[in-house]
């Protein structure tokens, strides 16, 4: 029996992970930065008689009407709400639907309207259950892993069903589980606190796949690679020697705990085998706040001392940074900005805490009755968070939030953390990874785009924070620029503080509009309309509902450009009617917003769909566009 099974990576709601402006700004060719790893794994437990296709929403449109028999869906909290779209488009359309990743793991129960399947839990047991019974027409609702997953168990990812030039990062793990007992975190309610690990031999048959297919770039998706440190150790060995063997053609990067800045050994293993950065939980440079969340890794000497030893070897850091905890006041904002400063790590994701179902913290925030249960909780680097903090007002520590930010991505903040990291990372592993003609054109854009357009101070920051006098330590210094800025772009466009005259302002560009078309609008080819909803962000409407030419799309794009710019708006463009002609128009005004493509929303209507193509990947795609709530602004 041929199944046809679609597997779908929904799309990401923009945020600091995604660094949009250097994905599609700065570097060549890439649209995202990580593959979906889990989509690859499952495709490789699936029968090899069945026909499989993976779609990442993040690098290419979703099909419509795709010829498939099963359309899986994976997906993050973050991921959430669009995997939801997703199952309910797919299912009303007659299609077998499965919901999978890792929330549906943690929050199965909340998947179960949504799916004729939900499959919870690690994949290499359940989910070849599941294609049995569907082989055999008796598929259950829910599969859900109980027992314990060996690793050595799971396949080489199929890697040749994921589009991997169009990422920066390939991805494969080595482990799962950690042995600490941090109180915010989720990952040991779904993988436990002793760590599994693959065998060598995987690893490097899993090199090789990404070897030829001409990979360099390698994300160990481990949550902390080091949880095992005996295990950690012969993989580095293994590593090291493979590089070796293979001439060095990888660049590795992974997630550890702090306290592998204890271990020399452990630090000379991962420069020996080209890793050229690792991500760390610091969290706070508080040790009562550290204490409170029980990260007691973190507590084993100073944390600055531990960052600069890291650096030593060459090895550069990013960090996760919390703002939240119980022992945090107005003034801990300071605090975590002179460490973050003087510790150089200039991809500094603070996220503000976040209550994650079924972790130590949302049970004891629930049982204090501090929980807001109506809050989005799937982004903790969103301007918000589920719960009430004890030592300050909500609004203080999102705007404390908010300005801690601005004043790392400052133009200062960027330059002096890079002075601050090349001063202690004498002898970077990174050494650049593109051509000459690249890295040529790469600078180009970089001064152009980036640089230039932040006036002459930003290039005189720029410039003196540059190691001149060490070329080795350059191409890191380019690298952190386009980090910084692509962080800065993103709090320039969601971090604004809230404008009281967003709808005035939105009032007048809705003015100018139906000035520009006014034409338009009395032969009815076309309706705009304001609405305010309770968030108070102005939701503009506009219907294309016949005939419109040329002059009438010019016109809305100047304009609907500048409305996105200057305003927190959104856009909706609903398509009713059109045409071959009207549609190259239509192109054009969508290519002239995908800047903006995470605040404009398009509506298709269904016997349209056919003829007119969204990508979905970069604007919101209204998989049903009808918008019955907010009102009219008048």
């Amino acid at each position: 029996m041929t199944v046809r099974l679609l597997l779908i990576n929904p799309k990401f709601t923009e945020s600091f992970w995604s660094f949009k402006w250097a994905v599609e700004e700065i570097l060549p060719g890439k649209r995202a930065v990580n593959p979906p790893l889990g989509l690859a794994t499952l495709a490789a437990l699936t029968p090899p008689h069945w026909e499989i296709e993976i779609v990442d929403e993040n690098i290419e449109p979703v099909p419509l009407e795709p010829r498939a028999d099963i359309v899986g869906v994976c997906g993050m909290a973050a991921q959430f709400k669009r995997q939801a779209e997703l199952l309910a488009y797919y299912r009303k359309r007659g299609y077998f639907v499965v919901a999978g990743g890792s929330y549906a793991s943690l929050c199965p129960e909340l998947y179960a309207p949504l799916a004729d399947a939900v499959v919870a839990g690690e994949a290499e047991y359940i989910w070849q259950q599941f294609c049995r019974d569907f082989e055999q027409g008796a598929p259950r609702t829910l599969y859900r892993e109980t027992g314990t997953v060996a690793l050595s168990d799971s396949p080489t990812p199929r890697f040749d069903l994921l589009k991997l030039e169009k990422y920066t990062t390939a991805t494969l793990q080595f482990s799962r589980g950690c042995p600490f007992r941090c109180e915010f975190c989720d990952i040991i309610v779904m993988f436990g606190r002793r760590p599994r690990w693959k065998t060598l031999a995987q690893v490097g048959r899993e090199l090789d796949a990404l070897r030829e297919r001409n990979v360099h770039n390698v994300f160990f998706v481990d949550d902390n690679l080091i949880g095992h440190k005996a295990a950690a150790k012969e993989l580095l060995r293994f590593l090291r020697n493979y590089q070796d063997t293979h001439h060095y053609q990888f660049r590795f990067g992974t997630e550890a705990s702090l306290n592998l800045a204890q271990d020399k050994e452990l630090l000379q293993l991962f420069r020996d085998a080209n890793f050229i950065w690792v991500f760390i939980g610091i969290e706070s440079p508080d040790e009562q706040a550290l204490k409170e969340t029980r990260k007691t890794q973190n507590l084993h000497e100073d944390i600055l001392t531990s960052i600069r030893r890291i650096y030593s070897y060459g090895i550069d850091v990013l960090a996760g940074f919390i703002i939240g905890f119980d022992t945090d006041t107005v003034a801990t904002f300071d605090v975590q900005y002179r460490f973050i400063r003087d510790s150089g790590i200039q991809v500094a994701m603070v996220g503000l805490l976040t209550a994650l179902p079924k972790t130590p913290l949302y049970e004891r925030l629930q049982k204090e009755g501090r929980l807001i249960s109506a809050a989005d909780a799937s982004d903790n680097t969103k301007l918000g968070t589920n719960f009430v903090p004890k030592r300050m007002c909500y609004d203080e520590m999102v705007n404390g939030y908010m300005e801690l930010y601005r004043r790392l991505l400052s133009d200062r903040g960027i330059a002096e953390r890079l002075r601050n990291k090349t001063r202690y990372l004498k002898d970077p592993v990174y050494h650049g990874e593109y051509s000459l003609r690249e890295q040529i054109s790469i600078v180009t854009r970089l001064l152009a785009k980036g640089v230039l357009r932040g006036g002459w101070r930003r290039l005189v920051h720029f410039l003196r924070s540059l190691p001149w006098r060490a070329p080795g330590k350059m191409p890191l210094a380019i690298v952190d620029w386009i980090a910084a800025l692509a962080m800065r772009d993103y709090i320039d466009r969601h971090f604004a503080r809230e404008r009281t005259r967003d709808s005035e302002v939105a009032g007048k560009w809705l003015a100018s509009i139906k000035r520009a078309v006014r034409r338009h609008l009395a032969q009815g080819a076309a309706t705009i309309e304001l609405k305010l909803l309770t968030d108070a962000v102005p939701r503009l409407q506009i219907r294309l509902k016949g005939h419109l030419d040329r002059v009438f799309f010019a016109r809305c794009a100047r304009r609907l450009e500048r409305l996105l710019r200057h305003t927190r708006s959104t856009v909706t463009l609903i398509v009713e009617e059109t045409s071959q002609q009207q549609l190259r128009h239509l192109n054009r005004l969508l290519h002239r917003l995908r800047r903006h493509g995470d605040r404009v929303f398009v509506g298709v209507s269904e016997r349209l769909r056919n003829s007119i193509a969204i990508d979905s990947s970069r604007f919101n795609l209204m998989l049903d566009y009808s918008d019955p709530d907010g009102q009219v602004a008048r």
